[in-house]
């Protein structure tokens, strides 16, 4: 159950957005393992002083063009799987949108299964 921040400067259109949402979910299904209609996503665009990147971190120079992708999702997969992952977004991005690879930023938090509730005040992933 991968919950998905997508985080980028203001003024792309709902198709740019939407676009990336469907890259990230489309590169969880092949390289995470997260089964169809697992897909919880939130968009948020950013004024210029609300979306602050540094333009050289590890020299990968961005711009403002960055995106900011932070995937919170349960513990347990391997650096491989990790790294597919980045690899397929990033390639997503560039592929279907020209977002160059060096402005795509993706973090991944990852919590234990009990740590979920999907409704009704319950612990559906939590053992019994």
């Amino acid at each position: 159950m991968p919950l998905v921040r997508i985080d980028l400067m203001q003024g792309k259109d709902a198709t740019y957005r939407a676009t990336i949402g469907e890259v990230v979910y489309d590169a969880m299904r092949a390289t995470l393992d997260v089964p169809e209609n697992d897909r919880f996503q939130i968009v948020a665009e950013h004024g210029a002083g609300d979306f602050i990147v540094d333009r050289g971190y590890l020299g990968i120079t961005r711009t403002d063009e960055c995106i900011i992708i932070q995937v919170t999702l349960n513990e347990g997969r391997d650096l491989a799987k990790k790294r597919a992952f980045y690899r397929a977004v990033a390639d997503g991005l560039h592929e279907r949108l020209e977002l160059r690879r060096e402005d795509v930023f993706i973090g991944l938090v990852e919590v234990k299964k009990e740590n979920w509730s999907f409704g009704n005040g319950e612990a559906q992933y939590a053992a019994t």
